[in-house]
């Protein structure tokens, strides 16, 4: 265990071996859009496929223009353009 208060946070994470907040969250969000299954209801209602057949894979998820700042961080809006530039390996 780390005592010295004087380490960064960056530091710290480095030390311990750990991922910091922002990777583990969207970890976490790009495991829930994996789990909830491309034909299921769920997702549907939170995502819509892409047609255009651009991207790294055939599972692309349609980006919807976004006008209000706090609509940016939904959790369907924030994780598309992670999703869509993850490598085929990953996605299927």
């Amino acid at each position: 265990m780390i005592k010295d208060r004087s380490l960064s946070y960056e530091e710290r994470l480095q030390r311990l071996g750990l991922a910091s907040l922002e990777t583990r969250r969207l970890r976490g969000d790009l495991i829930e859009v994996f789990k909830k299954g491309f034909d299921d209801i769920k997702f549907t209602h939170f995502f819509t496929m892409s047609d255009t057949g651009l991207g790294n894979h055939t599972l692309i998820i349609y980006k919807p223009q976004v006008h209000l700042d706090i609509r940016k961080y939904f959790f369907s809006i924030r994780v598309i353009v992670e999703w869509n530039s993850s490598p085929v390996e990953l996605i299927q």
